[in-house]
């Protein structure tokens, strides 16, 4: 494809030369070639820490100024990104409109693969200027490869009108960790089957996803201590969990204390 280095040349594409007999392994022997190769994701991510810091006081300062964070991405990439945003508004309480993903292909790619949906650079835009990008609005592009057109498309729209521009790759080398304000790089290595960034480059983005958004509704007051103290109590598991909130509030430490809070963690105990 054109502007695309050949495959040999894209560290997502590299060879892991432990696992070169992967196919004649036994099934304990592949489980754990997996497994002990997923440490590496979680020490990538380690490495990265100060610039996922970076991230979130962007995303913060996005969120408080009235701002939307948009998740945007292809494939594993774009279906974790629409996954973390999903999970915002019931776990944390916050506006659905104020942190979205978007999808390469749309939403019917997220159960099923569309190929050739990420190589369009200007459906990304387009997306993007349907949901109305504005400059007080951040763009986080996942792309393992840091190639994918879909994922840069994104990028380039937030440059062109003057959002914030955050990505999240696995090749500090790429072009969409250039196209970046705030790149997050966890390098992962060569995966276990060659080019299947599903595996360690999907994990280390999901986990850099759950530590931004996790911390900046932390950052945000969304949390008291470590409780959710304004998710949405739409099922019978979360209503339990609401009323064990409140009963753990009004109990000291708390007492006396977080008056406000308790009454923000109960306020969707009434309707049932």
């Amino acid at each position: 494809m054109a502007g695309f280095p050949p495959a040999d040349e894209l560290l997502t594409e590299a060879i892991l030369e432990e696992t070169r007999d992967l196919d004649r392994r036994s099934t304990r022997q592949v489980l754990e070639a997996i497994h002990g190769q997923d440490v590496y994701a979680v020490a990538a991510v380690g490495r990265v820490l100060p610039a996922v810091e970076r991230a979130v006081d962007v995303l913060v300062l996005v969120l408080t100024g009235g701002g939307r964070w948009f998740n945007i991405g292809a494939g594993t990439s774009g279906r974790i990104g629409v996954l973390d945003a999903s999970e915002i508004p019931p776990t944390f309480g916050y506006p659905a409109d104020r942190v979205q993903g978007v999808m390469a292909g749309g939403e019917s790619a997220l159960v099923r693969a569309i190929e050739g949906a990420e190589d369009v650079a200007e459906d990304a835009m387009c997306a993007l200027a349907d949901l109305e990008l504005m400059p007080g609005d951040a763009v986080v592009a996942l792309s393992a490869s840091g190639r994918t057109p879909f994922a840069l498309g994104g990028l380039e729209a937030a440059k062109q009108c003057g959002a914030r521009r955050i990505a999240i790759t696995c090749d500090p080398a790429s072009p969409l960790a250039h196209l970046a304000e705030v790149p997050i790089v966890p390098v992962v290595g060569p995966e276990v089957i060659a080019g299947s960034t599903r595996m360690k480059g999907g994990l280390a983005q999901k986990m850099v996803l759950h530590l931004l958004s996790t911390t900046v509704m932390v950052r945000l007051g969304r949390v008291e201590g470590n409780l959710m103290a304004n998710l949405n109590p739409g099922s019978r598991k979360l209503q339990h969990r609401a009323v064990r909130i409140v009963m753990s509030l009004g109990r000291p430490p708390h007492k006396g204390l977080n008056a406000t809070r308790v009454c923000v963690a109960s306020r969707g105990l009434a309707s049932w």
